[in-house]
């Protein structure tokens, strides 16, 4: 306690010396302590609020175009089941973006603004299949009298919707063996505006070189758009490549779990992703709200369900190798992969997705056999990408619609096996294939 200042005496001017040095140390040390306190609020972080910096493919996955819902805060984009959206009045018609569903939905939204974001594009337009993006794709960027350089070896719609339906509209392709680059440069024509690939092809596995087609497709002022629902985002990126368009089919692994259809054209500039999503107003094809939902849910784990796939492919493969009724065969993990270098220049993380094909002694009458007999966790049908392990007879499911002369030309007999590895213990699924083998 400070003396009172009447007391005059020598104690209690230095006491009140004293605590007049105390209170000028104490500001002294306290304004470093505020300032410092100061940045630490300037600072704070709140939450709800995203970090600062890039995120990775595998956060993306997660919450790419995916925010709380406002007025609940549920964590998922919530499944808009509206065919109309109330306007406020005639002046402000569109002024909360949406209108009627078969033009824009805010579910759908969601799902093309992720996929935007996942394949590193201005834009996507979703689509109900694959084959209704990959159609829009060409009707986007060709009119009749117009040219297109494909790959002779795609999936057997494609193949399909361009000989027998496009062509008759006055529309010209031609089937190119897209692994040599120089091959698509022999082919192009003064009127050719799209160039058409698919890496790796369905069901061969044969790689292109983005970059190389890409070049050649801007020296001549063509499109170049990429099927790549082989692939996925996880494996290769074709816009990262100079690619103006990627096709996925979204029922293959961005769903995954074989309930939904889907498809998606995602475009590296603005002008292109614009014309498509005039397209799908225009040909009503928009994927519906409640498949988007669904594949806005299981894109979440697509890059762990590769991995998982591409692993089981690897270990499938090598066993498949070494069997002594196997004749051949092909997977791009795989050292006898004829483009080894090519899938190693362009599959990121020593990936290379859960397709493989393979023939076996006895020829397309063995293979046959062994469809025939396959056990489960296997199971024979279409589709590919889906947490199930599925065996395809490609003659007679997804490349029947093909010219016979066309699928024998690049390898695809009768007895072809195309295998889609899923997320199975692959000791199970190479056990089932042993005991069909013994059978053939």
């Amino acid at each position: 306690q400070v003396a009172s200042p009447s007391a005059g005496s020598a104690k209690s001017r230095a006491l009140t010396t004293t605590a007049t040095m105390f209170r000028h140390a104490q500001r002294l040390v306290s304004r470093p302590a505020a300032a410092a306190a100061g940045a630490v609020r300037a600072n704070a972080t709140k939450s709800g609020t995203w970090m600062a910096g890039p995120l990775s493919l595998d956060t993306q996955m997660v919450h790419a175009a995916v925010e709380p819902e406002p007025k609940s805060g549920a964590i998922l984009t919530p499944l808009f089941l509206s065919t109309t959206f109330v306007q406020d009045s005639v002046e402000d018609y569109l002024k909360k973006g949406y209108s009627y569903s078969r033009t824009n939905n805010p579910t759908v939204t969601a799902l093309e603004s992720k996929l935007a974001v996942l394949e590193n594009g201005a834009g996507a337009s979703a689509f109900g299949t694959g084959m209704a993006a990959t159609t829009s794709a060409i009707c986007a960027t060709m009119k009749a009298g117009d040219h297109c350089v494909i790959t002779d070896c795609s999936y057997g719609g494609t193949n399909r919707s361009c000989r027998e339906f496009f062509t008759p509209m006055n529309m010209e392709f031609t089937f190119t063996d897209f692994r040599d680059p120089e091959n698509v440069r022999k082919a192009m024509k003064p009127n050719t505006k799209l160039i058409f690939s698919e890496t790796p092809a369905n069901p061969v596995l044969s790689l292109c070189d983005i970059e190389a087609i890409s070049k050649i497709a801007k020296e001549h002022g063509a499109k170049h758009v990429v099927d790549a629902t082989f692939a996925t985002p996880v494996i290769l990126r074709p816009l990262d490549h100079g690619a103006d368009m990627v096709i996925q089919s979204l029922t293959k692994y961005y769903e995954g779990h074989n309930i939904m259809t889907g498809g998606a054209v995602i475009s590296k500039d603005k002008e292109l992703a614009d014309k498509l999503k005039w397209v799908q107003n225009v040909h009503g094809n928009i994927i519906n709200p409640f498949a988007a939902f669904i594949i806005l849910q299981t894109s979440k784990t697509m890059h762990l369900r590769v991995r998982q796939q591409s692993a089981n492919a690897m270990a499938i493969a090598e066993f498949l190798e070494k069997h002594p009724k196997v004749t051949r065969v092909v997977y791009p993990g795989l050292a006898s992969h004829p483009q080894k270098a090519l899938a190693d220049k362009y599959h990121r993380d020593g990936l290379h997705g859960g397709m493989l094909w393979f023939d076996i002694v006895g020829g397309s009458q063995a293979g046959t056999k062994l469809m025939n007999s396959i056990q489960r966790p296997w199971s024979l049908c279409e589709n590919l990408g889906a947490t199930e392990s599925i065996i395809t007879a490609c003659a007679v499911m997804t490349h029947a619609n093909m010219l016979k002369e066309d699928r024998l030309k690049v390898g695809i007999t009768d007895g072809f096996i195309r295998v889609s590895c899923g997320i199975e213990d692959s000791a199970d699924l190479i056990k089932s294939l042993s005991l069909a083998l013994d059978q053939c």
